[in-house]
This record gives C-alpha cells, sequence and structure tokens, in this order.
C-alpha cells in the first residue's frame, strides 16, 4: 500500500516531544482530516511470482527479514482503500471490530509463509477470547451478504435463529446445497481453478538458519536509498545510538555494531561512535 498523503516524519526530538504533550496527536490528525472531506488514500499493489519461479529464486520468499525486489516482481495496482467516515460509536465501531487475514474475499488464498499461517489461527482465537465466540455476529464484523456456515453455531450471545433446524453439516438430504459445480451458467473449464488442489514440493524438515553474507545485501540497498534524502542517513544512525546505548554489556554492543560494519562498514563505524558517546555523556552527567 502506498499512500496518496506523501510521506512526512517526525524526527527523534519531536515524537518524543508530542508523545508526551499531545499523544492522541495522530488520532485527531486523521479524524479532523475525515470530517473536513479530505479522506486519506492508499493505492493498493500486489506482487505475483509463479510456483516455479518461488522453488528457484536466490532468497526463501516466505523470508521475513525479505522483501521481493520491484525489479523482479514489479507492482501491480489492483485497487484504492480511502477511509470516508468517522466511528458512528467509538465502541461498536472501533473497540468491537475484529481484523484476521483469514477473512478472504473469494480469488484469495493463504500462502505457506508459516508466520501467516500462524496468524490464520491467532488474530480469530484472540477475538474469540476478547469479545465472545460469535464475535463475527456483531454489526461491526459481520458479512454484508448472507452466509449459510451451519457447521459454526451456538456459543454465548448468539442473536439469531442459529440455523434452526438444519443440521450441523453441508450437504444433507435434509437441506440440499448447491455447490459451485452445480451452479449453470458456468463454463466448465473454469472449474478446475476451485477444485485443483495446492501442490507440496518438499518436505517438512528439520533447518538451522544462519547469518550469511547474502542476508546483508537488501539492508545495504536499503541504506544506500535513506541516504539520497539530505540528513535521513544521520538521523538513523542518532536514533541507532539512542536505543543501543541502553544496552550495558560492551559484548552485545560490539555484535550489533559489527553486524551493521556487514551492511555498511562506514554505517557500523558511526553508529559505534555515536554509541559510545552517548554513553559517555550520560556517564558524565
Amino acid at each position: 500500500m502506498k499512500t496518496q498523503q506523501g510521506i512526512k516524519n517526525f524526527t527523534q526530538e519531536e515524537a518524543t516531544r508530542i508523545a508526551g504533550e499531545d499523544p492522541d496527536y495522530m488520532i485527531r490528525d486523521m479524524f479532523e482530516a475525515i470530517e473536513r472531506k479530505d479522506y486519506p488514500s492508499w493505492d493498493v499493489f500486489v506482487q505475483v511470482m509463479d510456483p516455479s519461479e518461488a522453488e528457484n529464486y536466490r532468497w526463501n520468499i516466505f523470508d521475513m527479514t525479505k522483501v521481493w525486489p520491484h525489479k523482479d516482481f514489479p507492482l501491480r495496482k489492483i485497487g484504492k482503500m480511502t477511509l470516508n467516515r468517522n466511528p458512528g460509536n467509538y465502541f461498536t465501531d472501533i473497540e468491537q471490530a475484529s481484523f484476521s487475514p483469514s477473512t478472504m474475499v473469494p480469488g484469495f488464498a493463504a500462502s505457506a509463509d508459516p508466520v501467516l499461517q500462524a496468524r490464520l489461527f491467532a488474530y480469530p482465537d484472540a477475538a474469540r477470547y476478547r469479545l465472545g465466540v460469535n464475535y463475527q455476529q456483531l454489526p461491526t464484523n459481520a458479512a454484508k451478504v448472507p452466509v449459510y456456515c451451519p457447521f459454526q453455531r451456538d456459543g454465548k450471545m448468539r442473536f439469531d435463529d442459529n440455523y434452526g433446524g438444519d443440521p450441523n453439516y453441508v450437504n444433507s438430504s435434509l437441506q440440499p446445497t448447491k455447490f459451485f459445480p452445480e451452479v449453470k451458467g458456468v463454463n466448465p473449464e473454469s472449474l478446475s481453478l476451485h477444485t485443483e488442489h495446492e501442490k507440496w514440493v518438499g518436505e517438512v524438515a528439520a533447518y538451522s538458519s544462519r547469518i550469511k553474507d547474502d542476508d546483508f545485501v537488501q539492508p545495504a540497498a536499503l541504506w544506500d536509498v535513506i541516504g539520497r534524502d539530505p540528513g535521513h542517513q544521520e538521523r538513523t544512525i542518532g536514533n541507532l545510538a539512542g536505543s543501543i546505548s541502553g544496552v550495558k554489556s560492551p559484548r552485545l554492543r560490539n555484535e550489533v555494531y559489527a553486524l551493521f560494519s556487514r551492511v555498511n562498514q562506514d554505517l557500523g563505524n558511526k553508529v559505534k561512535q555515536a554509541t559510545e558517546a552517548a554513553i559517555k555523556d550520560r556517564s558524565v552527567s
């Protein structure tokens, strides 16, 4: 997603000050923009990779520390998201809201990304704990079109007819159910798109992950991109030093410096200089 509002950041000092003086600054800024009909919007893009490319690509495509390079897999715009109204009731619309990557429109499916696979379960499970087992019936979460899912029923705070006397499974002779292949007017050739299962290559196996020089290719490229804007690299070094200076162990700090040096030697040197100077200033004061 790419913002249509442009990007403007706080410095570390500005962010610290505003967090203390006006912690609701960002919420109010968005609320007031929507009220005056200056609706914030984002262009939505996807990247597409053929399974055969995934098997042979340079990196593990599910490695969360890496991105898919745009030159290899260009962004494809699929839509636009616009926030065009503020909550009518904060509790109803915001605090009762539940979002999950497992809630998908037709045409999408989950990948084998292990982090995504965990989230598919974890998000709905958190919603059941926070809002109750029938959280999907709450108006802010309910589907906008009819849904027939008789095996998801019962539980506290069920406030519809609970599927009445229908069996708690699909395709009962008592309640015949039409499936996609039975729908008239559908091109039979398209059915394979809905019935063909994903083909798995390889098997589950123990894997020991080790840091390699190849892991620093993308961070090095990002560091060069940051350098295109005057002052951004300097502010990044200052922000890093502010966090690392809280590490009391010299050995651990040196390991951090070594990692940044593998991204860029000058970056590692400057982070070390700024961090050790901050520690020295703190001890003197």
